[in-house]
């Protein structure tokens, strides 16, 4: 008898992220269904028609009925029996954010933090008291440098994994 397989927890949340982004792409599609459909939402659904024609997922004929259902389709409510079968149009895939904006904010917020301590430290510095400037001054200046570098990582470009 073959062993249960114990659940990984990235296998669960790889699945658990796949789930969010597809509940997110349905609510999408539930949100406009009653709205118009415009030229530029025609032309990406036509678009994804002739890619899962160029896959193979559908054949001419299945591609020409449903290229003439799209034409005629009013709202996007009328693009589910298009779009029956296959994955979901561009349309309603949003385009991940970019991250890291929100981080400089934040970094800021740091500074702002950090700076009553720093100065804190500054002022036992002055008057030799370096023990409690140290304990002052010290962790304010590590976290601005690690609250930093945590901004700086979520902005710039990922490169390829060295090998």
């Amino acid at each position: 008898m073959a062993e249960k397989a114990k659940p990984n927890l990235v296998n669960l949340t790889g699945m658990a992220a796949a789930a969010g982004r597809e509940a997110r792409e349905a609510a999408a599609r539930r949100k406009m269904q009653t709205i118009r459909l415009t030229d530029a939402e025609r032309r990406i659904c036509s678009d994804d028609l002739a890619e899962q024609f160029a896959v193979g997922r559908i054949d001419v004929r299945e591609l020409n009925d449903r290229l003439d259902l799209l034409h005629s389709a009013v709202t996007h409510s009328d693009l589910v029996p298009i779009f029956e079968g296959l994955p979901a149009p561009q349309l309603y895939i949003r385009e991940p954010s970019k991250p890291g904006r929100w981080r400089w904010a934040a970094f800021v917020g740091a500074v702002w933090l950090a700076l009553p301590f720093f100065l804190t430290g500054l002022i036992f510095l002055v008057f030799g008291r370096e023990i409690t400037a140290a304990i002052f001054g010290v962790p304010s200046v590590l976290w601005v440098l690690a609250t930093w570098r945590w901004a700086r990582n979520g902005t710039r470009a990922k490169s390829a994994p060295r090998r």
